[in-house]
């Protein structure tokens, strides 16, 4: 395959300034793709949970990994895609390092010993974090009143989620904080990516990049991790690859690079809510008087700094 050149990017999305949508570009498209990525997202946690039914975590990680890049490699070979220009794979190696491996990998192992109720303070808290990896990385600015309205809502959400815990901290915390760091990184660099690329094509690429690794790590986590193949367990198997690591990130990316980073991070806020949502619907997982409650604040958050401007 052919390398990309500096002059001939196949991208259909316009390059922007930090933080704002492409000229030309419809927001609400991109509010609406962002807000998919976010629902697919939602379904992670409690997929993992049903994959752990049947699979060790290194093998579940490693799995959904291989499969995931087998679906990115086939649309990228049918498509003929260009390999991008030398100068994206480090961005690209951001991106692998931490959605395709980083946070997959410690939000596994977190949820060993975690619930998914638990677990949603990382997601509650993913938002603020790649604001601020945004405003490092590609300079973005957002107002006062975008920040205000970015505490407020995850506030909430770690106030929901930590009382849904009952308040204990567990030693899957250490693993959930890592996660949030190296998620809110690859989530940056990917929004920036997206920039110049399509977004089905940054994570394409990234999950690409791992699969030498990936194959060799499922070889050998399948023989030393038992496995019991049952319904929940391949289910959740097959979403947290083909729906959480491929199609999710794909319109995820797309909408990030249509509303800019900050904006498309804050709709994650309703995640860790739909996230229990699922987790009553698909782990018998009991949610309190709270819920509702915490979702009218979250949402009225998410309007704010939707109308913020940077």
């Amino acid at each position: 395959m052919k390398t990309q050149s500096s002059a001939t990017a196949p991208s259909p999305i316009a390059v922007t300034t930090p933080g704002t949508a492409p000229r030309g570009g419809p927001g609400l498209g991109g509010t609406l793709q962002a807000a998919l990525g976010v629902v697919a997202f939602s379904l992670t946690f409690p997929a993992t949970a049903w994959g752990l039914e049947g699979f060790g975590p290194w093998a579940l990680v490693a799995v959904r990994c291989v499969l995931a890049a087998l679906i990115a490699g086939g649309c990228l070979l049918a498509l003929r895609v260009p390999v991008p220009a030398r100068r994206h794979w480090p961005g690209l190696a951001v991106v692998a390092a931490g959605v395709v491996v980083g946070f997959p990998l410690l939000s596994t192992l977190a949820l060993r010993t975690s619930t998914t109720a638990h677990a949603a303070v990382v997601v509650g808290l993913l938002p603020l974090t790649t604001a601020l990896f945004s405003a490092l990385r590609v300079g973005s600015r957002p107002s006062r009143t975008f920040w205000t309205a970015a505490l407020a809502g995850a506030g909430a959400v770690v106030a929901f989620t930590v009382q849904q815990s009952g308040g204990a901290l567990t030693g899957a915390d250490l693993y959930l904080f890592g996660a949030l760091l190296v998620c809110a990184a690859g989530y940056t660099e990917g929004g920036r990516l997206a920039r110049v690329m399509p977004g089905w094509q940054v994570i394409g690429w990234a999950l690409v990049l791992c699969l030498p690794l990936a194959g060799p790590a499922a070889a050998l986590a399948l023989a030393y991790e038992p496995v019991r193949l049952t319904a929940h367990s391949v289910a959740g198997l097959l979403w947290v690859a083909a729906g959480s690591q491929f199609l999710g990130l794909v319109v995820w990316y797309r909408g990030m690079a249509a509303i800019g980073i900050p904006k498309a991070s804050q709709l994650q806020l309703a995640q860790p809510l739909l996230t229990l949502v699922w987790s009553v619907l698909l782990l018998g997982e009991h949610l309190t008087v709270a819920a509702p409650l915490t979702a009218a604040a979250v949402l009225v958050c998410i309007a704010v700094t939707q109308r913020a401007r940077g």
